[in-house]
């Protein structure tokens, strides 16, 4: 069984983490799979980390290159569901100065399309 679900949507892909840790077992998998979909051309991605209970400095890791990724290809980058205990870690580590992150997957979808506008706005 897979760590996360990938779900491609029209504008976005929503990486789903499916297991109750994201760690040293499980970040290397998730940064290969935002390099992947970064490749594809993919610049929106969510990550639901709803079911995520426990985060360490490898997750942190592997969704600082996500957001790389999102902003090199002009793009957003959101964290949705944040279980207390990651939404901490995030804060004690100041991510949340830099990170978008929403309390829940519609709310980030809402979020993206806002941003999306936003930045066809600008280049007019």
């Amino acid at each position: 069984m897979s760590n996360f679900l990938v779900k491609k949507e029209d504008k976005y892909t929503v990486i789903s983490v499916t297991v109750n840790k994201l760690d040293s077992g499980v970040s290397p998998d998730l940064k290969s799979e935002l390099v992947l979909i970064n490749s594809e051309g993919e610049k929106n991605i969510i990550i639901d980390l709803s079911l995520c209970k426990y985060c360490d400095s490898s997750g942190l890791s592997a969704v600082l290159i996500g957001k790389r990724l999102c902003t090199s290809a002009e793009g957003s980058f959101i964290l949705s569901g944040l279980q207390d205990s990651v939404s901490k870690l995030i804060a004690i580590s100041q991510l949340d100065t830099v990170l978008s992150i929403t309390p829940t997957l519609d709310e980030a979808v809402q979020l993206l399309y806002m941003e999306e506008v936003e930045r066809d706005i600008d280049k007019e």
